[in-house]
């Protein structure tokens, strides 16, 4: 065993409590944001891309109804949401993660919340989301949008509205799941729908409002992960 090796192994237990630090203040403040709902799309964006302006009206259209909108916390459409709902007086959460490139945190989140670890970062979009709604993205939303499919399609977490919003982008991944992974039988024939394709922001907007409302008795309100 080398030095390298040796250092690494020997640090791995004081970094279970940097973890659990993160876990713990996040919780802290994301327990009392209320219920929300996740945006995820490019960091990449422009300011006069078609996809930030309907970013910024989901994020204002879904605080005027008391939700909080949670971000990534960066650029791009991550900012775009998060400027709607601060705009809307609402509660605009930044989950923003430390990146050697792309990743700064905008300036609407009045509820910022650092991450150094992926993993933890993706609990908090989860745990305390009752909607997802996916724009178009890279790695990053591709990985978010699959991740979170798997935990509803597994019922690890409730059947709540997961949006695939702009249809010309999305299509072609929804045509691509039907015809190889839905022919091959790797996905059950329901399992697609478990998502709605939108290009309407208050169809959208409507489809999680009314998922709230049903289940909005305290004695029906779903938690994302125990």
């Amino acid at each position: 065993m080398n030095n390298h090796t040796f250092g690494f192994t020997k640090e791995d237990p004081w970094r279970i409590f940097r973890i659990m630090a993160e876990f713990v203040d996040s919780f802290e403040t994301l327990s009392q944001v209320g219920p929300a709902v996740t945006i995820f799309g490019s960091a990449r964006v422009s300011h006069t891309d078609p996809y930030y302006r309907i970013a910024v009206e989901l994020g204002r259209g879904l605080a005027k109804h008391n939700l909080a909108v949670i971000t990534g916390g960066g650029p791009g459409i991550m900012e775009a949401a998060n400027k709607g709902a601060a705009e809307a007086k609402g509660k605009s959460v930044g989950l923003n993660i430390e990146l050697p490139f792309e990743q700064k945190a905008n300036r609407y989140a009045n509820v910022p919340i650092h991450f150094h670890y992926f993993f933890s970062r993706k609990v908090c979009f989860v745990k305390y989301s009752i909607g997802f709604v996916f724009l178009p993205g890279g790695f990053g939303t591709l990985d978010e949008f699959f991740e979170i499919i798997t935990l509803v399609q597994t019922r690890r977490i409730h059947r709540f509205p997961l949006i695939l919003f702009g249809s010309r982008y999305w299509k072609g991944l929804i045509q691509w799941m039907k015809a190889t992974l839905g022919k091959s039988e790797f996905i059950n024939p329901d399992d697609l729908g478990l998502v709605t394709l939108s290009d309407n922001v208050q169809d959208a907007i409507d489809l999680i409002v009314d998922y709230q409302r049903r289940v909005s008795a305290p004695e029906t309100q779903p938690r994302a992960l125990a």
